[in-house]
């Protein structure tokens, strides 16, 4: 498997939007710059703890921010890997999926052979406190298997797994 590029068809795009419960997901981009912002630097010791890592070691800036957000709109063009932003049905950003090729997150080792693809998420701290982290893992499952099934088995790499 080539570390940089998932196992997807030619010409695959990711689906958008993808819908669960009072959910949805949007590929993230750099309109999602200020929201991400916001979201991210309020909750970065529960994403450390929940997603596992070090990011984000430290509160991010607009400008690191927007280029990473340029990174992943380019990488989801080229079908290197995919990222999602996550609203509410209020229009609340809540959180992050991202589907990456092993190598980026999680190094790929012989055991993770009978995967395809890191599948890891984040949300706020508000967003956790409601349930909607556990939530949006089964809206990940779900989507693994119906719209994003051309990605492949997915190896869910985060510190905590809901049940």
């Amino acid at each position: 498997m080539d570390p940089k590029k998932l196992p997807v068809p030619a010409g695959w795009q990711a689906p958008a939007p993808l819908q669960y419960k009072h959910l949805t997901a949007t590929i993230l981009n750099e309109e999602d710059v200020q929201e991400d912002l916001a979201a991210v630097n309020s909750s970065r010791e529960l994403i450390r703890r929940t997603r596992g890592g070090s990011w984000p070691a430290a509160e991010l800036t607009e400008k690191d921010n927007l280029r990473d957000l340029q990174w992943h709109a380019r990488e989801a063009r080229d079908g290197g890997s995919f990222a999602y932003a996550i609203r509410n049905t209020e229009g609340e950003y809540v959180g992050c999926f991202y589907l990456y090729p092993f190598g980026m997150k999680t190094k790929w080792t012989e055991e993770l052979s009978r995967y395809d693809v890191d599948a890891n998420w984040w949300v706020t701290a508000d967003a956790y406190s409601r349930g909607d982290y556990e939530v949006l893992y089964h809206g990940l499952k779900g989507w693994m298997e119906k719209e994003l099934a051309a990605v492949g088995r997915p190896w869910w790499s985060n510190a905590e797994i809901p049940t």
